[in-house]
Parts: C-alpha cells; structure tokens; sequence
C-alpha cells in the first residue's frame, strides 16, 4: 500500500489554517472599540444559530 504525501500534510495545513483564523479573530476583538466587541458577542448565538439552519438544508 502507497500513501500519498499530500494525506500526511493535509491535517498539518488544516490545523494551522484554523489556527491562524482562530488569532486573527482574538487580535481583531482585542484590537476592536469595547462597544463593538460587545455588539460581536452578543450576535455570535444568532449567526450560530444561522449557520446551523443553512447546514439543515432549505426551508420547505
């Protein structure tokens, strides 16, 4: 059995892409005015919930 190096390096890529999303999203709250990082918080429960509509698949 042969493995391919690109399946040895994918969970790499994977993991520092989230990695570096992950860092940009808690420099961009530090770095953000109060107000807003509030304003932030408070929607993160309604665009989770969004998100878990969409993945359900359309309305009918």
């Amino acid at each position: 059995m042969t493995f391919d190096p690109a399946f040895l390096v994918l969970p790499l890529i994977l993991g520092v892409g989230i990695l570096c999303a992950a860092v940009v999203c808690i420099v961009a709250l530090c770095r953000a005015h109060r107000t807003d990082t509030v304003a932030v918080v408070k929607a993160l429960p309604e665009l989770a919930a969004t998100f878990l509509r969409y993945r359900r698949g359309p309305r009918r």
